[in-house]
């Protein structure tokens, strides 16, 4: 079971929160609005599964079209509310979502007492706006990050994001497959899940 949640900030924001009695949440950046993302995308939905019960994921979706300025500010907003909810967060976005997701964390410098502790994107393109390279984001964030791509991946340029990723020490992972990441979703899932889980949960 989920809960909704509405997330403050004047824009409309709907939330599916999945796992709400953990101690740490994940924010989920879903894809690209305009070709049919939601909170329901599979691969959100998996990471949900995959962090659950340990920790709580928060999939949004973003309010009215707005090229990429306002959904940023949505993550942001999503990732103020989770701050102000539980003891730990972190970030997740695929597509479209994962460049969200990296803006949103690059806003918080790493000794931000409010900020993700860790971010993990699942095929990251080059930008998110005309004036938003997501490989800029990679050099601001300061938080653990994990770079998930499919090496077949012919619909987004993720080269550009997962060099940037590994010249920063990020934890960079392959899988043999599109971007749609078809028939590897549970695996995905689970390599995203471990990697946040580590990082926002107490260890042994």
């Amino acid at each position: 079971m989920s809960d909704v949640v509405h997330v403050p900030g004047g824009r409309h924001v709907v939330g599916s929160l999945d796992a709400p009695d953990a101690d740490a949440v994940v924010v989920a950046c879903p894809p690209h609005p305009q070709h049919g993302g939601s909170r329901s995308d599979p691969r959100l939905r998996g990471v949900g599964d995959a962090l659950g019960p340990a920790v709580a994921c928060l999939r949004i979706d973003y309010g009215p079209w707005d090229e990429g300025h306002g959904e940023r500010v949505d993550a942001e907003n999503a990732l103020a509310w989770a701050v102000d909810s539980y003891d730990a967060v972190g970030l997740f976005g695929y597509s479209f979502g994962a460049a969200v997701a990296l803006w949103a964390a690059a806003e918080c410098r790493g000794d931000d007492p409010v900020g993700p502790r860790a971010c993990s994107v699942l095929a990251p393109p080059a930008g998110l706006t005309a004036d938003r390279e997501t490989v800029e984001a990679v050099g601001n964030i300061g938080c653990p990050l994990q770079v998930v791509y499919g090496e077949r991946d012919e619909t987004v340029a993720w080269e550009p994001v997962v060099e940037r990723a590994r010249d920063r020490g990020g934890t960079v992972e392959s899988v043999t497959t599109g971007h749609q990441f078809a028939g590897e979703h549970d695996a995905v899932a689970d390599l995203a899940a471990s990697f946040l889980r580590a990082h926002l949960t107490p260890g042994p």
